[in-house]
């Protein structure tokens, strides 16, 4: 049958898996580092995933697929629920701990491609915003979610704060960032909690003061690290 299905650009894909985490019939799945649809009879065409994306790597297209099987990605998703339950008794080895040291070192290196982070310290006019990505951020969320580097800071670069904590209204500095400097993109990532509704505010202020029409996007995160929504 005809149906719309989601479709994955796999050049665009960037492997975060926050699609995977928010499908409701377990459609997507990450193979060799890219996210792809396993079984397109549990994509149930609404499009739940699209706004996890943060490289709209995601898309609809209409196209002779199998029929939504509603009661089989219930089932599977059931299963995965339960998988995720049952404890794992399996125990490392002291030599195969060691073995594994190198790729668990590796493992820890991040994607910060500048220095300072804070809005409050970082310098107006730095050389790395020149066609910068910026990432606007809400302390919390890195710690929200486990995949953050590669998910949002990957290509970007990165500005945190926290308007409850640093009691200061970051617009007119962030004014100042976007209006002397050639930035590409604004993406901000914020906790689904009110008081980050501040950092949201600041950015909107500061492009309408800085006189620039960027690309923008924002992401809000469950304190699960789980996408509740993107504009």
């Amino acid at each position: 049958m005809i149906r719309k299905v989601i479709h994955i650009n796999e050049e665009q894909c960037i492997g975060c898996g926050l699609c995977v985490s928010v499908c409701y019939g377990g459609a997507i799945g990450i193979v060799e580092g890219k996210a792809r649809l396993l079984k397109e009879d549990y994509c149930d065409g609404i499009g739940n995933c699209l706004p996890s994306c943060p490289t709209a790597a995601i898309t609809f297209e209409e196209r002779e697929a199998a029929p939504y099987d509603e009661a089989a990605a219930k089932k599977n998703m059931e299963s995965r629920e339960h998988k995720k339950k049952l404890p794992n008794f399996r125990a490392k080895s002291p030599a195969r701990r060691q073995a594994s040291s190198p790729a668990r070192e590796q493992d820890m290196s991040g994607h910060l491609n500048q220095w300072p982070v804070q809005i409050k310290l970082v310098p107006v006019n730095a050389p790395y915003f020149a066609n910068a990505n910026l990432l606007i951020a809400a302390d919390c969320s890195a710690y929200a979610c486990g995949n953050f580097h590669n998910a949002f800071m990957r290509n970007r670069i990165t500005l945190v704060g926290c308007p409850k904590l640093d009691g200061v209204d970051y617009s007119e500095k962030l004014t100042e960032i976007l209006a002397g400097n050639a930035i590409s993109s604004v993406t901000v990532v914020r906790m689904e909690v009110p008081c980050c509704g501040g950092l949201e505010q600041a950015v909107k202020d500061a492009l309408k003061r800085s006189g620039k029409m960027l690309p923008k996007q924002v992401v809000i995160l469950t304190i699960k690290g789980y996408v509740l929504g993107g504009l």
